[in-house]
């Protein structure tokens, strides 16, 4: 199920309505190229809903945040997962929730080791980020500035290399 981009709701104050997507994958059919394609075009329709041009750099970081955490639900959690992506004149936040109760911790960086680094990647990217245990699973939630306070410019730098 993917909630249309036109689809949303204000909030009953002088702000801009943050732009919304929403996406519910059944069990086995997640694809973590997916979610970068709904993000990509999330991050796209920005503008012509009324918000700012996102820079490149924080695109990128998105799409690797939503990379990762798409990727570890399937890797590591049964059943159906989701991802919820909004975006007001702040933040970009994308959560992905599924259906492990396990506390992700990330693992300490080793070059050597396959794998292993989604967390740790996403935490990089993002200004914070919040897991919220559930009885029935988890919600993951990486919060990327999208601009600071009085600029114009992305909050900090891509972790990406460009």
């Amino acid at each position: 199920m993917v909630v249309p981009l036109n689809k949303q709701t204000t909030d009953g104050t002088n702000e801009k309505t943050p732009l919304r997507y929403a996406a519910i994958w059944a069990e086995g059919a997640a694809r973590a190229a997916d979610a970068r394609r709904a993000v990509r075009t999330f991050l796209t329709h920005a503008p012509r809903a009324g918000h700012a041009a996102v820079p490149p750099a924080l695109a990128m970081d998105a799409e690797l945040a939503t990379s990762e955490l798409v990727t570890n639900a399937i890797r590591h959690a049964p059943g159906t997962c989701g991802m919820t992506l909004r975006m007001s004149e702040q933040e970009l936040t994308i959560t992905v929730w599924d259906s492990s109760t396990e506390q992700p911790a990330p693992e300490k960086a080793d070059p050597r080791r396959i794998g292993g680094h989604g967390l740790h990647l996403v935490q990089t990217v993002s200004e914070k980020v919040v897991v919220a245990l559930r009885a029935t699973g988890k919600l993951i939630t990486a919060h990327l500035p999208v601009t600071p306070p009085g600029n114009g410019s992305p909050a900090f730098s891509s972790a990406v290399p460009h």
